[in-house]
């Protein structure tokens, strides 16, 4: 079995892509009430910090800043992708392994994260989660995609005039 190597600091703010197994689905949006419930449940029993997150069709970018001492990230990832699946019902065509280990097929079986190194890092993933709808083609404005923390922060007055639309 392969074992993958990920940089765990404990504390650490991570930027993550998370994917539906189908890429050209869009469960995500489509069951964005369900994608919600299983982040809240997984947030309030083991607490992460969303630093920001957009939710497109069929994948996800998210930053989070994990509690000191803490850096589990795969857990909640399992957790959240579990929940949602379980949440809306959808199998896909699965393999022999992923049958073995009851997984619904419905996401693609790993993650790619990135510690933040620095506030420039930081800054320029921040940039490609709130503009990733725009470089997708979803809208023409960053502000007009509506599954985005984008809207938080331009309430909480943290995102510049160039994101306000």
């Amino acid at each position: 079995m392969t074992r993958y190597r990920r940089y765990r600091r404990q504390g650490g703010t991570y930027f993550f892509t998370v994917n539906l197994s189908d890429r050209s689905a869009s469960h995500l949006t489509d069951h964005i009430g369900a994608l919600r419930q299983a982040l809240a449940v997984t947030r309030a029993e083991r607490w992460m910090q969303i630093d920001a997150m957009v939710i497109l069709p069929d994948h996800l970018h998210a930053i989070w800043t994990l509690p000191a001492g803490d850096a589990d990230f795969s857990t909640r990832w399992r957790l959240i992708k579990s929940r949602f699946s379980r949440a809306v019902g959808l199998k896909q065509p699965r393999n022999a392994s992923q049958a073995s280990k009851n997984e619904h097929g419905l996401w693609q079986r790993r993650f790619w994260e990135h510690c933040i190194r620095d506030e420039a890092d930081y800054a320029a993933h921040l940039a490609y989660c709130w503009g990733n709808p725009v470089k997708h083609g979803l809208v023409t404005r960053a502000v007009d995609w509506p599954y985005s923390s984008l809207h938080r922060d331009i309430r909480n007055g943290l995102a510049g005039e160039e994101w306000q639309g």
